[in-house]
């Protein structure tokens, strides 16, 4: 039980220092603000509500890697290096990646919600 504790109060920590620190961070959260109410209005059943807000949730765990990723790099050297400038490019397309999925994932829910499919 104490370690649940302590990975409940790590994780807690964690999400309060990715939403003060990084705008992208914010900005998704509030996708995600937005998305969890807008599902139970696009989608009727659970299945495609979890879908919905799952690929935005799945965007907020991307970009909290990608964030990882950009200040340990930060953090083992800041002078320009070709190789981090490649892992950092790869945790943005990562991100990118997420995005273009939760976009065409929302996109095809409300085609089908408004008959065009």
């Amino acid at each position: 039980m104490d370690r649940l504790l302590r990975a409940t109060v790590n994780t807690w920590h964690g999400l309060l220092d990715a939403a003060r620190s990084e705008e992208a961070f914010r900005q998704e959260l509030l996708a995600l603000v937005v998305a969890v109410p807008l599902a139970f209005l696009v989608a009727e059943s659970g299945w495609k509500r979890i879908a919905l807000i799952g690929v935005v949730v799945l965007l907020l765990v991307v970009e909290l890697l990608n964030t990882a990723i950009e200040k340990l790099a930060d953090r083992v050297s800041r002078e320009i290096d070709p190789q981090i400038g490649r892992v950092k490019d790869m945790g943005s397309a990562a991100v990118g990646l997420v995005i273009a999925l939760a976009g065409l994932v929302w996109l095809m829910a409300l085609a089908e919600r408004f008959g065009l499919i």
